[in-house]
């Protein structure tokens, strides 16, 4: 994925999806009339068209005052301004750039080093310190690419000169990289904290358990499939290797300590805790490895600054189109859909997780939270389901999404990586999608799972 890929994004034309957005505009001119109807017909047309997302949430938006005269046009500027007019969005850039600093540092292969002593000894030892790695990672970047980009350049190259199967290699890989947003800090968790309204900290927070609950689920399936294949061990335990890698990578592995810790007992705010994360990689770096240069700073900085352009225009286009949907009752409309069901707990959950999985595999996760939130967040709320809880949920679905095509960020970033075939890395990654729709089952009809830490620590 190039540093633009988000506004670059293209969906391509497929059958499904146009029979899908059909579908979707029957039901929506049904419930909503004429009107709203043209502003979802727009913004899909747009996107199989090939526009880029930003442009087309913010040109469908306009279209729809335009023509509806509802309101003056210059509503979209204003709107699209106070949608970035939030505090936590400051913590997204400081993320971004803490994230390519520690890949760009060398801290990727200490962490895969350390990994490998602790876990290596285990049957399909290669596949368990890919998922250990992982979830060390996750507590640095806060998102799933950065984690397919660079720790998977390091976990591929070492599971094949060990003998492991492509596609094995490649499923865990991906699948693993979902652990990146779930455990804090989290991008997609700040994005959803800003248009839920919900505390980034509590979030954070949530995240903590589901996180390590994917990486056990995910390491009982490579223990599975590891048995069935016979993959057997990659190393001898040993306290002297253990002591070694450790001594190499302590630094390293204080990030998430500070990260965490911090925000945990309240030493600093979420984006607080960005800022300390990017000096403490600075640190790291400059002072310490001595691993940057200044022209590495000079690139890392430059795509920092483009991929939050994105990010933000987004958000902010994002933001107008959600203002639309909640001043049209859209949500309301949705409830009434649903009839009897509406009131149902487990009927809300499971509609919000079918409408999250369809939207993950066509959208981008920034630009579906944004849209999506607004919509499912009111149904969820009426029948009781905490705000919290519902972040994680949602953030989970579009993770699956990350791995499913039409889009599949993750795994076309894997197969630039790895330099294999689009069809191939899809073969790999299906196996590992059953353990990771499991763990979004718990979470959903398991609230305590996301909400005990926040509670014990916030409430």
């Amino acid at each position: 994925m190039s540093r633009l890929s988000m506004l670059r994004w293209r969906a391509p034309v497929v059958t499904p999806l146009l029979s899908a957005l059909a579908l979707l505009g029957c039901v929506v001119l049904a419930l909503t009339g004429y009107h709203l109807s043209f502003l979802f017909f727009s913004l899909f047309t747009m996107l199989v068209l090939g526009v880029p997302i930003a442009i087309s949430l913010a040109g469908s938006c306009l279209m729809f005052v335009l023509i509806s005269g509802q309101v003056p046009d210059i509503v979209v500027a204003h709107r699209m301004i106070n949608g970035l007019d939030s505090f936590p969005l400051l913590a997204i850039p400081f993320f971004i750039f803490a994230g390519s600093l520690m890949n760009n540092a060398g801290i990727t292969g200490r962490i895969f080093d350390f990994a490998k002593a602790v876990m290596g000894w285990m049957r399909g030892g290669l596949g368990h310190v890919n998922v250990g790695a992982s979830v060390v990672f996750a507590g640095m970047s806060g998102a799933a690419v950065a984690d397919a980009g660079g720790l998977g350049t390091v976990e591929i190259k070492a599971m094949r000169d060990a003998g492991y199967d492509d596609e094995f290699a490649l499923g865990i890989t991906a699948a693993s990289s979902t652990i990146g947003p779930i455990i804090p800090p989290s991008l997609p968790m700040v994005i959803y904290g800003v248009m839920a309204s919900a505390s980034v900290g509590q979030l954070f927070a949530a995240g903590l358990v589901p996180g390590l609950l994917m990486a056990l689920i995910l390491m009982l399936m490579i223990f599975i499939i590891s048995r069935r294949r016979g993959y057997t061990a990659d190393a001898i335990f040993s306290w002297r290797v253990l002591g070694y890698t450790f001594k190499r990578a302590i630094l390293s592995l204080m990030t998430p300590m500070i990260i965490i810790g911090g925000i945990i007992t309240g030493a600093f705010t979420p984006t607080e805790s960005a800022v300390a994360a990017v000096v403490y990689a600075l640190f790291l770096g400059v002072v310490f490895y001595r691993t940057l240069r200044w022209r590495q700073l000079l690139k890392v900085s430059m795509e920092t600054i483009e991929t939050t352009a994105v990010i933000m225009f987004i958000v902010a286009a994002a933001s107008i189109f959600a203002w639309i949907l909640t001043s049209n009752q859209v949500t309301q409309n949705l409830v009434a859909l649903l009839g009897p069901f509406a009131d149902s707990k487990l009927a809300v959950l499971m509609f919000s997780n079918l409408v999250l999985l369809i939207v993950g595999c066509f959208m981008e996760t920034i630009a579906a939270i944004t849209i999506l939130v607004p919509v499912l967040l009111p149904m969820a709320i009426a029948v009781g389901v905490d705000p919290v809880h519902f972040g994680v949920i949602m953030v989970l679905n579009l993770m699956i999404g990350l791995l499913t095509p039409p889009v599949g960020m993750v795994l076309y970033v894997l197969t630039r990586v790895a330099n294999v075939s689009f069809e191939q890395c899809m073969r790999g990654t299906i196996p590992f999608l059953i353990p990771l729709f499991l763990c979004l089952m718990l979470v959903t009809f398991i609230p305590s799972l996301s909400l005990w830490l926040p509670t014990l620590v916030y409430r």
